[in-house]
């Protein structure tokens, strides 16, 4: 009898995409928990040396006339972040395509909850930093991690409703695309527009194979590394590639679904018609008609369905770890950690992913359902919206993402914007998850 973990006997019976969307999320998350108290003991064990050593070991690629010469976490950050990236590109055009950005009438509050919860943190950050060296620092704040957040959602069970999850998901979508828009418009130094016109010109090769109806993955791999490789050179920062390659994916299935049924029939006829073996082995014929069903299945199921699901997993269990083995590994002197968490920088954080969520999100959308443009989900209350704009100051992955490119070279606020990070997030989890269970009730 196989023993199921909580949040995998959640979601035992659970089929549809969205639901093993959730489920995915809720292990990310996990892990991530995991990593990240990993990547703590460590920094803060005799093995440091050991740890920053590795990290940034040097490593080196040489493709005719160029060279690309990074450190190990470099290539973590702009090389395997490239793959999470993708796949944020991927459910954010799942979402708009028949998610529930799909519908306007729906999507209207999470996208202005989301404005709201990207603008306000934005401009407190830039209230306690204006004039200062960390004011460029003022994209950290924005962002919300969607793997962290759900996950508390989703572990507090009936006592949120389905309509108050979607909310949430669609909320940090609309986040995540607003963090990738901070990222390629105000976190590029220098744009070379050479590089960015081949980049732009592989994209248009992937949009090409698209609309000839090519549904092959292998072709879209090996043009979107090349567009990665020149997005890399060009300046903008590589894992934007990730984003804008998703979206030449193809979304629809090479045979349509109706057609699949009576295929499905004719091949499984002609499988009976075979006599069965004595030694109960298949015919020859019956295993290409079984290879000729798997094919139909996976044509029925568009490649960029296939490609979201099957990412999941090593994103989860290899991507997302090492990030944050990377860039988690925080070595801190205790002695001095009040003193570090009252720089502007780290403030600016704290109070921008904690007040400024709060604010932007549950403010946006009390004012939205208060002049009716939007509505609640549905079995869901105002105070249950506080609790999920709580959760949404969980920043982590992309905060942490976004400081290591506002702060580049300077790991003095490197730092102090990390233990923003983790002390926000931390509070920001625990306050949310509290309130949604002990004192927010349902509509």
């Amino acid at each position: 009898m196989r023993m199921y973990a909580p949040w995998e006997r959640a979601f035992k019976k659970v089929y549809t995409p969205f639901e093993h969307f959730l489920h995915a999320q809720t292990t990310t998350g996990l892990i991530l928990m995991g990593t990240t108290i990993i990547a703590l003991i460590i920094a803060n064990s005799p093995f440091y040396e050991i740890y920053q050593h590795i990290i940034h070991t040097k490593i080196e690629f040489d493709i005719g006339s160029l060279q690309i010469k990074n450190s190990l976490s470099h290539w973590i950050n702009d090389g395997l972040m490239a793959i999470f990236f993708f796949m944020i590109g991927l459910e954010i055009k799942r979402e708009i395509l028949v998610g529930e950005l799909s519908n306007i009438k729906v999507a209207i509050l999470p996208i202005l909850a989301a404005i709201g919860g990207m603008i306000v943190p934005a401009l407190i950050f830039m209230g306690i930093n204006s004039g200062t060296i960390g004011a460029s620092g003022w994209g950290i704040p924005m962002a919300t991690d969607i793997a962290f957040a759900i996950s508390a959602l989703v572990l507090l069970g009936r006592r949120v409703s389905p309509a108050l999850v979607t909310f949430l998901v669609a909320l940090a979508i609309v986040d995540d695309l607003g963090a990738v828009v901070v990222i390629a418009l105000f976190y590029t130094s220098q744009i070379h527009f050479d590089f960015l016109l081949l980049a732009g010109g592989m994209f248009l090769i992937m949009v090409s194979f698209n609309r000839f109806g090519i549904h092959a993955i292998l072709p879209y791999f090996i043009v979107g590394i090349f567009m990665w490789f020149f997005m890399l050179e060009s300046g903008i920062h590589a894992t934007i590639a990730g984003v804008i390659a998703a979206f030449a994916i193809p979304s629809k299935p090479k045979i349509p679904p109706i057609d699949l049924t009576q295929q499905t029939k004719n091949l499984l006829e002609e499988y009976d018609s075979y006599p069965v073996a004595t030694d109960h082995t298949m015919h020859e014929q019956q295993k290409a008609i079984l290879q000729n069903i798997k094919d139909r299945i996976d044509a029925v199921s568009s490649p960029a369905t296939r490609l979201e699901q099957e990412l999941h997993l090593p994103v989860s269990l290899i991507v997302i770890p090492l990030f944050a083995l990377a860039n988690a590994g925080i070595h801190i002197n205790f002695a001095s950690i009040a003193h570090v968490i009252l720089e502007p920088v780290s403030l600016g954080i704290i109070v921008g992913l904690i007040g400024g969520k709060i604010l932007g999100i549950a403010g946006v959308s009390f004012v939205a359902i208060k002049t009716g443009l939007a509505k609640l989900p549905q079995g869901s209350s105002m105070s249950q919206i506080f609790g999920v704009a709580a959760l949404g100051g969980i920043g982590f992955t992309m905060s942490i993402f976004v400081a290591d490119l506002a702060f580049v070279g300077n790991s003095e606020l490197i730092f102090q914007a990390k233990i923003g990070i983790l002390s926000a997030s931390l509070l920001a989890g625990a306050l949310g998850f509290i309130w949604l269970r002990f004192i927010a009730k349902p509509a």
